[in-house]
């Protein structure tokens, strides 16, 4: 079956479909102009959804039950009213992630740092204040917003009420009724931007990218602002993986469907650079588990690279080998041998915010 891949930049929405000569073959752009921050593709029930950022209109979010070919303006989160005084009060201000979770139902995740629940499609939307009403979350922090927000929402497929979510800078947090209450799950993940005496401290901490292995949903996966992090229920515990060079630091992370030992990352210069190591662009592959990597590089840029992979453009299809690449200098890259060789599919988009393979 010929794969479907969407990216979402800057500048609009960009469907990738391979041709009957297995080629890959960009449409013309869909909301030409608009910031695309956020792709949920096809969530089983014929219908997909795109998030926009515009500016002083605030977030949107969109939804297609024709593939993409038309779109409807749908319900978007909102934090409740404190007064009717419009500006007091929090405002969404970028709608950072949706998932598929049982039945209809959605989840997204937000900044400032707010978890919603959809029941009916994106029709309407929940607050789940039990999580921002938690008394850690006051000394949650903006990481690269000004204030905090949540970027990953792992929901365990065997549980449709059990999901974890990570936030930059909070940590990471489970539920296991629905978003009732709420448990500490960042136990081993350690951060050097505070003092030492800090650095295990859980509410601080600045889970880049958190993934579940959709196989084995209790290995989880982060890529954190200071290195690269496993879990494993049994143990409860979030590992440290040692040794990692080029870097450790980076904001992609991308996790094969079936192997739980089998993950990605982009590897870049941290803080103030923000920039490929040396200017030369890898990927990082392990297939152990943390205990070894190779060093991606065949096809991409070996010098003069200024590319940023952002923490939502990189993703794996259903089949473990197809990933796709997007890049802040608006560069697009597939590899369909799980990362050995990369070819560059569009060197002229706008920036890229998300990637996501979806279903025709």
């Amino acid at each position: 079956m010929n794969k479907t891949c969407w990216i979402g930049t800057r500048k609009g929405l960009i469907k990738l479909k391979q041709d009957a000569d297995n080629h890959w073959q960009l449409s013309a752009p869909q909301f030409v102009g608009d910031p695309v921050t956020q792709i949920l593709p096809d969530t089983g029930n014929g219908t997909m959804y795109v998030a926009l950022n515009l500016g002083h209109f605030g977030p949107k979010l969109h939804r297609s039950s024709d593939q993409g070919l038309t779109w409807q303006e749908c319900s978007s989160p909102s934090f409740p009213k404190q007064s009717d005084n419009p500006d007091e009060g929090q405002s969404v201000e970028l709608i950072w992630t949706i998932e598929k979770g049982a039945g209809d139902d959605l989840w997204t995740g937000t900044v400032p740092a707010g978890l919603f629940r959809s029941r009916d499609k994106g029709d309407s939307w929940e607050f789940i204040d039990s999580l921002s009403s938690l008394p850690a979350s006051s000394e949650w922090f903006g990481g690269g917003f000004d204030e905090p927000g949540i970027h990953s929402i792992c929901i365990d497929p065997r549980d449709g009420d059990c999901l974890t979510v990570a936030i930059s800078c909070g940590g990471a947090w489970r539920s296991t009724d629905g978003g009732i209450s709420w448990q500490e799950k960042a136990n081993g993940m350690r951060a050097e931007y505070v003092p030492p005496e800090q650095a295990f401290d859980h509410n601080i901490q600045d889970p880049h990218r958190v993934i579940a292995c959709p196989a084995d949903p209790d290995r989880m996966w982060s890529q954190h602002h200071n290195g690269i992090f496993k879990y494993d229920e049994s143990d409860g515990l979030w590992v440290e993986i040692k040794n990692v060079v080029p870097s450790a630091f980076g904001f992609a992370l991308a996790v094969h469907p079936k192997e739980k030992d089998t993950a990605w990352f982009v590897p870049a210069v941290k803080d103030e650079c923000r920039i490929p190591v040396d200017n030369k662009l890898v990927v990082l592959r392990t297939r152990d588990g943390g205990k070894s990597f190779d060093i991606l590089r065949e096809g991409l840029p070996q010098e003069h690279s200024y590319d940023l992979i952002y923490r939502h453009c990189l993703d794996i299809a259903a089949d473990g080998d197809t990933l796709m690449m997007g890049s802040t200098s608006g560069n697009l890259w597939v590899s369909e041998n799980g990362g050995d060789h990369w070819n560059c599919l569009s060197n002229n988009l706008a920036d890229i915010y998300c990637v996501k393979f979806g279903h025709d």
